[in-house]
């Protein structure tokens, strides 16, 4: 990749927009650019499967006439004239909307932060290909690997560029470099995969393509002979890949689209107990170099970092603007782009860090079983029952001992976080992170 050219260029047209907007009869208006570009190579077994390359800039108006909104996307080459003149028509003639709305203009951000999210390294398809090559080549020197699912390299660039009515005109860049390849160990009907993955914002920080590549491989051959576990109530360990997951569901819990809604199965809990005590949850959309890091919102906010959940105890809702009138409270700057509209979404969300151990937290469960991998997407944010199948290794006296799979684990969310308890080996390079996390008294579904 280079550097990205003409942000300025997409400010000024930006800004052309909005201010047809208004001459076209708009009480208030505002322009998005979202910008991608992306470069990646797939390989098999020593050969490219293939290479891909995309980009776009997609533009998109929204404007208000009173309580009306309409919005329209648009191209480089459109005429801001017809586009604004189009959207307002469409304004006139829909009908009120009692919440969307710009930000207040005394909210807007005047000294946008540099938080170090973009990498200007060049990585052309040739590096790439490189690098998947050597992942699946580590992989399948790997003792008891059998065969490839495939290695991957890419390298990419995204943009938001937002101008409104209200004062506000800014834009930032950033990037993205991976690396992954698929394992399979065994044969036949006792064929097991696993894989390995680096996701980095800077090219320099990536695991190296090989190890990457023996990990993967290693994972695939130590999954082999697995069993079935016995029914029953179970402790279960959830690895940082899966209990990630378990981050994205209380993300979403408390999302305020979903509590305006009346579709979370927190609903009616702020100010309540939610997560065991001593667990606190952050949210911090400054954090430099962050995967979820963000200098602005969509609707031109700097979010503050907010502790979203304090010794088991919740403190917000993720909220944009209109989701925040909604529910009578004030926007925390976490508003995001969805096309033309803004919904709330979380930036970098932590279920933080506690004080031992993962292999403390093993020894503490006995006997249990720690989950790697989860299956299926059986979980429902009203009610908040949870039902995945899973494969993992069962723990005895304290240790991992063989594989498991073909389980199903089922409970719900509400009594989940009641009785989770948090390891210290938190890895931040994800926007939804978690430790390794204990949670006592689900049912395993097996044998």
């Amino acid at each position: 990749m280079v550097e990205p050219v003409n942000s300025r260029e997409f400010v000024d047209s930006a800004t052309a927009l909005v201010e047809a907007a208004r001459r076209a009869g708009a009480d208030a208006a505002d322009a998005v650019v979202v910008r991608s570009r992306s470069t990646g190579v797939n390989v098999r077994l020593g050969k490219v499967e293939s290479t891909e390359s995309s980009e776009s800039n997609e533009f998109s108006l929204r404007v208000f006439v009173g309580r009306k909104i309409a919005s329209i996307s648009a191209n480089t080459g459109s005429d801001p004239k017809i586009l604004a003149e189009r959207a307002v028509a469409m304004a006139k003639v829909s009908p009120d909307d009692a919440y969307e709305g710009l930000a207040a203009t005394e909210q807007l951000v005047r000294n946008i932060r540099d938080l170090e999210l973009y990498d200007p390294t060049n990585v052309d398809a040739a590096q790439l290909t490189e690098a998947a090559l050597a992942a699946e080549e580590a992989a399948l020197s790997v003792e008891g690997v059998t065969n490839s699912g495939g290695g991957s390299a890419s390298a990419g660039m995204g943009g938001l560029v937002l101008v409104t009515s209200g004062g506000f005109a800014g834009y930032y860049n950033g990037s993205r470099f991976s690396r992954s390849v698929s394992a399979i160990a065994g044969t036949g009907t006792a064929m097991e995969r696993d894989y390995d993955f680096s996701s980095r914002i800077y090219y320099g920080e990536l695991e190296d393509a090989a190890a990457i590549g023996r990990s993967a491989g290693a994972r695939a051959v130590k999954r082999l002979n697995a069993r079935q576990a016995q029914t029953g109530r179970v402790n279960v360990v959830y690895d940082p890949r899966v209990a990630r997951g378990i981050a994205s569901h209380l993300a979403s819990a408390i999302n305020g689209a979903s509590v305006a809604r009346k579709t979370s199965f927190l609903k009616d809990r702020m100010g309540e107990k939610i997560l065991s005590d001593a667990v606190y949850v952050s949210d911090d959309p400054l954090r430099v170099r962050g995967s979820g890091s963000r200098p602005f919102d969509g609707e031109g906010l700097e979010g503050v970092p907010l502790n979203m959940v304090e010794n088991g105890v919740l403190k917000h809702w993720l909220l944009s603007t209109s989701t925040a009138k909604e529910l009578g409270l004030t926007t925390n700057g976490r508003g995001t782009r969805s096309g033309s509209t803004v919904v709330p979404s979380s930036t970098n969300f932590a279920i933080e860090p506690g004080e031992k151990t993962p292999d403390e937290l093993i020894r503490a469960v006995g006997t249990g079983f720690y989950v790697t991998e989860l299956f299926g997407q059986g979980v429902d944010m009203i009610t908040g029952q949870y039902s995945r199948g899973a494969s993992g290794y069962w723990i005895e006296n304290g240790e991992l001992s063989y594989p498991v799979s073909e389980v199903t684990l089922a409970s719900n969310l509400k009594e989940m976080f009641l009785n989770l308890t948090v390891a210290n080996d938190i890895d931040r390079n994800f926007s939804v992170a978690s430790p390794t996390l204990l949670i006592e008294g689900m049912t395993l579904a097996g044998k």
